[in-house]
């Protein structure tokens, strides 16, 4: 993975590839999230993304991005173990910062609005400043 360019990891893939994606980020995004929340600066960026690629509105290739980016954060395997405590979702943080700027015009407020209802419905250790 060290030769893998961000961009590469953005492609949104073809309609297999989005399908498989979006299973895997359905299966593992909130225990990941879980683990990961305090660590992220902008989670509710993060959990927007999510409700974003989920929504079957919004626009096939931005889902893809956003599934690919989403499945790279919940996938142990990636450039920076995870469990590398202090560093390991830095390489996470990176590959969303790209994805939300290549998307981030199509996540509509009421992306926001789930995400915002999920992260005060959830336990303390998942919420966030």
């Amino acid at each position: 993975m060290d030769d893998v360019k961000y961009g590469e990891i953005l492609l949104p893939g073809d309609e297999d590839t989005q399908n498989r994606r979006e299973k895997t980020v359905r299966q593992k995004f909130w225990p990941t999230f879980r683990k990961a929340a305090r660590k992220i600066p902008f989670s509710r960026d993060v959990v927007a993304a999510y409700y974003c690629a989920l929504d079957p509105q919004t626009p096939l290739k931005v889902r893809g991005t956003l599934l690919a980016a989403l499945a790279y954060f919940v996938l142990p395997v990636d450039i920076i173990p995870d469990v590398f405590v202090g560093i390991g979702f830095s390489d996470d943080i990176a590959v969303f910062s790209a994805a939300f700027a290549m998307v981030s015009r199509h996540i509509r407020p009421n992306h926001y609005q789930s995400a915002d209802k999920a992260l005060d419905d959830a336990p303390d250790g998942m919420k966030t400043v």
